[in-house]
């Protein structure tokens, strides 16, 4: 057995890759490289090709299912970078990562609180040696209501988290449970678009949800809301968001995470014109924290990652049952 590893970053992951090659009895290969055209040869002789999420086309699995590739094992918890429906067509079988929720559980919290006390802005300002106090007064969270869209392990976890802030929490999700229920309250998502003065969205992207956050929803909300998202960019819609932040609809945005961003984060682009007009403009604002899909980032997370493609491939091939493979 034997796995290629595209996009792999020798500085971190590579790391791992040793340890658990010979803990579950598979080689690899790797590159630093995205899936291209040009290097989609490297998979040849191995049975599984590993990616984070990166542009990933029908094409590209066609030509690995014709070098033998059978499984697609994702070194992240999305997995739709991965056109799923040729994948099925093809037979190849797609696993996702797990890792522990509480890194990005807590990432959100901490965009919630350096949007509610405007640090973006210190920051900015005292770069400028402006220490002065107008314009930087802030909220505190005690007293706010707070809506979670999304109630996995990372929604969850931020429940669980929040509830020693003491502020009130609502939750939505199509599937609640009742770990959930221990810290909040589920209610349709009209009724927590009206209520919360902050919203953080952690469910996984799909075709239904895309732009679920556009400017029907907004205008529902309060005058003056925090948006956060650290679950995927497709699930706001940046013209909206834009639009929100320029009216002074939306208060503030927390965003780890921004549509069309393959290809631009995880790379330096010093020096360059993005081709993202949304990315720019909502970097201009200053009641927008933007961070580039960073809130996955520790070492605990970074093993895991590396890991579950090691783990899902071992179980697929021995014909094993695991949570981390995707149901197509």
């Amino acid at each position: 057995m034997k796995i290629m590893f595209y996009a792999l970053r020798p500085f971190d992951e590579q790391a791992y890759c040793d340890p658990y090659s010979k803990q579950y009895g598979i080689d690899y290969a790797y590159t630093a490289e995205v899936p291209t055209p040009d290097n989609l040869e490297l998979a040849k002789g191995c049975d599984a090709v590993s990616t984070n999420p990166c542009l990933i086309t029908p094409e590209y699995l066609e030509a690995w299912a014709a070098m033998g590739v059978k499984f697609l094992p994702c070194r992240s918890i999305g997995y739709d970078h991965i056109p799923q429906q040729k994948a099925k067509e093809l037979g190849m079988r797609i696993s996702h990562s797990w890792y522990p929720p509480a890194g990005v559980a807590d990432y959100a919290i901490m965009l919630m609180l350096m949007c509610n006390r405007k640090v973006g802005q210190i920051l900015r300002r005292a770069d400028a040696q402006d220490y002065s106090l107008s314009g930087k007064m802030g909220r505190d969270i005690t007293r706010m209501t707070v809506g979670v869209i999304g109630t996995g392990n990372i929604g969850r976890t931020v429940l669980r988290h929040l509830s020693g802030f003491g502020c009130k929490l609502l939750a939505y999700d199509l599937y609640p449970n009742d770990e959930a229920r221990q810290y909040a309250e589920y209610v349709d998502l009209d009724t927590l678009y009206k209520s919360c003065d902050i919203i953080t969205l952690h469910t996984n992207a799909t075709a239904a949800n895309r732009h679920m956050i556009d400017a029907n929803a907004i205008a529902k909300m309060k005058n003056g809301v925090v948006l956060i998202n650290t679950a995927r960019g497709t699930l706001i819609d940046p013209e909206a968001l834009i639009n929100g932040l320029e009216s002074g609809k939306i208060g503030a945005a927390g965003l780890d995470v921004v549509e069309n961003e393959n290809g631009l984060f995880y790379f330096n682009h010093m020096g360059d014109a993005l081709q993202n007009r949304e990315l720019a403009m909502l970097r201009s604002f200053p009641n927008v924290i933007f961070t580039p899909h960073t809130a996955f980032y520790t070492d605990v997370n970074v093993a895991s990652m590396v890991e579950s493609a090691f783990k899902a491939v071992r179980a697929m091939a021995d014909g094993e049952q695991t949570p981390l493979e995707v149901r197509l």
